[in-house]
């Protein structure tokens, strides 16, 4: 992954509608150009990158507001987020007016009638979204160093954006997303665009410059189909595999939710998405990161989705295995007669004893006396399968409960694992994991 495509999560579909050139709206040339180009014009303002510095434009449809409004309640922060909600018409209903301050401040989208008609555009919500640049960018600019664009299903994790965008020079031209999962549209696409709605970021300078070539490059270039509308979600189903095996890197958005399973299975869809936002609450930095650990006596492996679940493996697996996601879920419209179909490996599902794990989901996040964050993860049913034969291995049916500690400090370095210590009576029904640093000279099975 190159420095700049930074937005990471479960389903990244960022639209590729940076489409102006000097003057020609070249998209693949300014993808080029864009990421490595300062704007010596802009001041360097050298104060740490904070929640204010952010400005937000999310686009969405009056009717679907009535039920998604929730999702972006769940992480905005009124009084503290900046930025609007534009609608394609003016809301209405008893459920939203008066309009509710926990949601952000609405603005009705211009109306493109006209320029899709002249042009024919091939993809009318495309060129809405991509219009919507413009619109937030002119609204307010005192303070603002990123702009921020995505739908109004997205749940974004707004500290790691904080974290991550603070180490940028956000007086130089940057766009930053992230590649989809799914390898076709990719190809469609692709390689080298950030897809959807999910969220893709814009340096102030950036935002700027692109707001006066909006129009022009819509009208030149009616026949681009590449907005989330058109590329949808790429992965769906029971995403619950890539949860609970996340790369390395911050978790910085989740995406297009209604086209996937709860993603606690003994939830409902919105009441996932608040539960979730409980651990993330507690602590951004660690939001689905995977820890890794053993249990040598019972020659149990642990594999730890910090905020969402715990899997149990009765074996000792390689971290390089353990690192794979499960493959749960499915790709999005057309599936490719051969593999491969994502563009990270996965394992398949399987009702191998030895191989396939006992599922934990978190039910609980707390503070504890000792300055730790405790999550707590629950059965939500048994395995269904027999213990493990293996020589030596020993079964986790009767495990029904697990509980995380972790530092209440944030992690700063993203690029290091975390290691854990578990520790477990034998025949007791609870095993307790400890989060804690890698020792330099530690050995990572």
């Amino acid at each position: 992954m190159v420095p700049v495509v930074l937005i990471s999560g479960v389903v990244l579909y960022f639209a590729s509608i940076f489409l102006f050139n000097d003057p020609n709206c070249s998209s693949s040339d300014l993808l080029h150009s864009l990421r490595f180009t300062s704007s010596p014009q802009f001041g360097h303002d050298s104060s740490p990158t904070n929640l204010s510095h952010f400005l937000f434009g999310l686009l969405g449809s009056e009717q679907a507001w009535h039920y998604r409004k929730e999702y972006i309640e769940s992480w905005w922060r009124p009084n503290k987020t900046r930025g609007y909600l534009f609608l394609d018409v003016a809301p209405k209903g008893d459920d939203l007016l008066p309009w509710s301050s926990s949601s952000p401040p609405y603005r009705v989208s211009d109306n493109i009638t006209q320029l899709l008609e002249e042009t024919k555009h091939v993809a009318p919500t495309m060129a809405r979204m991509v219009h919507g640049i413009m619109e937030v960018f002119r609204e307010e600019h005192e303070g603002v160093r990123w702009v921020v664009m995505g739908d109004d299903d997205s749940v974004f994790f707004v500290d790691n954006m904080v974290d991550i965008l603070t180490r940028y020079d956000h007086t130089k031209y940057y766009y930053l997303g992230g590649q989809s999962e799914y390898l076709l549209s990719n190809h469609w696409y692709s390689f080298n665009q950030a897809f959807g709605g999910a969220g893709f970021i814009l340096s102030y300078p950036l935002a700027k410059a692109m707001s006066k070539y909006i129009e022009s490059c819509l009208r030149r270039y009616p026949f681009l189909r590449s907005a989330d509308q058109i590329t949808m979600i790429d992965l769906r189903g029971d995403i619950s595999g890539l949860l609970s095996s996340h790369p390395k890197a911050p978790l910085m958005s989740l995406h297009h939710l209604d086209a996937a399973d709860p993603i606690f299975p003994s939830m409902e869809r919105l009441q996932s998405v608040h539960h979730l936002m409980k651990a993330a609450k507690f602590d951004q930095s660690r939001m689905l990161q995977q820890v890794i650990c053993y249990n040598r006596p019972t020659n149990w492996s642990f594999s730890i989705s910090w905020g969402y679940s715990v899997h149990v493996y009765e074996n000792i697996f390689p971290r390089s295995h353990l690192q794979l996601p499960i493959e749960t879920f499915q790709p999005w419209g057309v599936t490719p007669k051969d593999p491969p179909y994502y563009l990270l490996n996965t394992r398949f599902p399987t009702n191998d004893s030895c191989q396939a794990p006992h599922v934990f989901f978190m039910e609980n996040v707390e503070k504890t006396k000792k300055n730790e964050i405790l999550t707590t993860y629950s059965r939500p049913s048994p395995r269904g399968l027999l213990a493990c034969s293996y020589s030596g291995n020993h079964s986790a049916d009767y495990i029904t409960k697990i509980e995380v500690y972790s530092p209440r400090r944030k992690r700063i370095e993203m690029d290091r694992c975390e290691c854990c210590d578990v520790m477990h009576k034998t025949g007791t029904n609870k095993a307790n994991i400890k989060l804690r640093e890698c020792h330099m000279d530690e050995i990572i099975a």
